[in-house]
């Protein structure tokens, strides 16, 4: 039995890490997330604090049409791509989701911690989908690291919530971009399982 469960462990992590290198860490998704988090940036700049909760209420709908796109342009096509774990990605968003209700919440009642809850709130999922690509500690990395940076940012620089806080954020997309598309090189050679 254990040897059994021992190969399927081995098949199961080759089909993550086969997806992986096929997905290049799915960078098209990051790109459109820095993407939408660049956005909010510059409307933290030009626009009153209204528009920035609007931008950013409405403009979370367009990351993943952003996705889409941005895997067009690279010829990824995450949407095609399916792994004996892609089940996996659906609690996983529904699980991310859940913080809607806290944001829209803080907008009525406490409207200085809805970036924070964006900015935390967006990232639910990303631990799993680490997991799914076989890659869980830079996934989970962005995460912690982005959790971290934009409480302190939303704590101590309370003029920067609208600026430099989605800065923060737009910045650790990027740079999980090139972590990833760096390090899916290491996987070039693992091949996707053959299972009877």
């Amino acid at each position: 039995m254990n040897a059994q469960n021992d190969t399927l462990t081995r098949l199961l992590m080759q089909d993550r890490r086969a997806s992986y290198y096929r997905l290049r860490g799915g960078f098209p998704v990051l790109f459109a997330g820095a993407t939408y988090w660049g956005v909010l940036t510059a409307a933290g700049y030009f626009a009153n604090q209204y528009t920035w909760f609007l931008i950013a209420l409405l403009g979370s709908g367009a990351i993943f049409p952003a996705a889409l796109f941005y895997s067009k342009v690279f010829r990824i096509d995450f949407m095609q791509d399916r792994t004996s774990v892609t089940s996996v990605l659906l609690p996983a968003f529904i699980a991310m989701l859940l913080f809607w209700p806290m944001a829209i919440a803080a907008l009525w009642e406490a409207p200085a911690i809805f970036p924070l809850i964006m900015a935390i709130g967006l990232s639910l999922h990303f631990p799993v989908i680490g997991w799914a690509y076989g890659r869980t500690a830079i996934y989970s990395a962005h995460a912690l690291f982005r959790a971290i940076i934009v409480f302190v940012i939303w704590w101590k620089l309370p003029e920067h919530r609208l600026t430099l806080l989605p800065l923060s954020v737009t910045a650790i997309y990027l740079l999980t971009a090139l972590i990833v598309v760096v390090d899916s090189n290491r996987f070039r050679d693992v091949e996707r399982p053959v299972l009877d």
